[in-house]
């Protein structure tokens, strides 16, 4: 499996809601931090969107936008305007439908949200840029279609409309980071610009592919075909850590996805990746992940019991983008 699709699958996309907007106006949004990722596009008219502690982007017709990072949105179509609760506007209509806020005819696009099953997805998810900001014309048609597509299964539900829904929202996220890792004027750092360079996307998948291997700062380079020392720099410039230091955080979150399952216990896990000492394994993990391996079991089967006696809903009935 590829790196891109790995991180992907431990993400486990579990939930997901779309809705259209048509604003009018002077107008703005607030959206709450939260766990999960954002996405709108943008179809006619223009607005901004800002998130916590990074610059605006101004967004145009045909403009797609992911926000990955869970801290609260500011989208708006004019500055110094009180901003509307998001969230309750949102909840207002049933997924799949749009709604109109100020009279509407100045902006109209859509957007949403994906909620995340998988076991510290924060983890992976705060290695992406706070805005990835989609702008060449063929990618954006492409994503926009999607998303056409799926606010119609949300909107006007058949048979296998659950299902192709769920397909269509996960498809709509891999599709977006793909044009996003192949956007040559993208600028940032984490993983998901170090699959976008050659040599060093060898080094990741080598890791990725065997994550027990006693991996040395020399094994990588030589899977890259670099030098040592011009492989240690450009890691940790493009990645933004130390390549040791991502192969641990890598492992980690592998182990603590193997141990939320309930399967396997923490005697198989460690070996499984890289560690042969429990007490090693079990240190670097409360490192990691902030709490000692039997803990994060037991927490985990009290979260997974407490799950399937709610009503918590897993897919477009959640939280509004």
């Amino acid at each position: 499996m590829d790196p891109l699709s790995e991180v992907l699958s431990l993400l486990k996309p579990a939930s997901y809601g779309f809705r259209g907007l048509d604003a009018g106006r002077d107008w703005a949004l607030a959206f709450p931090s939260g766990e999960g990722l954002k996405c709108f596009a943008i179809l006619e008219g223009e607005c901004r969107v800002s998130v916590e502690s990074a610059p605006a982007v101004r967004l145009g017709p045909g403009d797609v936008v992911l926000l990955p990072t869970g801290k609260a949105v500011h989208l708006s179509g004019a500055a110094d305007v009180a901003p509307v609760d998001a969230m309750a506007l949102f909840l207002s209509v049933p997924p799949g439908e749009s709604v109109m806020l100020n009279g509407g005819g100045d902006c109209w696009g859509f957007g949403g949200y994906f909620g995340f099953g998988g076991a510290n997805a924060s983890l992976l998810l705060a290695r992406l840029p706070a805005i990835v900001h989609i702008t060449g014309e063929g990618d954006r048609s492409a994503l926009r279609f999607a998303m056409e597509r799926l606010m119609r299964e949300l909107r006007e539900p058949a048979p296998g409309s659950a299902l192709l829904a769920e397909h269509l929202a996960q498809a709509l996220l891999i599709e977006a980071l793909r044009h996003h890792l192949a956007d040559p004027s993208a600028d940032g750092r984490g993983w998901l610009f170090a699959l976008s360079d050659t040599r060093l996307h060898a080094a990741i998948t080598a890791l990725h592919g065997d994550p027990a291997r006693r991996w040395t700062l020399e094994a990588l380079a030589r899977e890259a075909g670099m030098s040592r020392s011009s492989f240690a720099a450009s890691f940790r410039e493009t990645v933004g850590e130390p390549a040791m230091e991502y192969l641990t955080r890598w492992r980690m979150v592998i182990a603590a996805d193997r141990l939320a399952g309930g399967r396997l216990s923490i005697a198989e896990v460690a070996p499984s990746v890289g560690y042969l000492s429990e007490s090693a394994f079990g240190a670097t993990f409360k490192r990691v992940i902030g709490r000692p391996p039997r803990q994060y079991v037991r927490d985990a089967g009290a979260n997974a019991q407490f799950v399937s006696n709610s009503n918590r809903p897993t897919s477009a009935e959640g939280p509004p983008g």
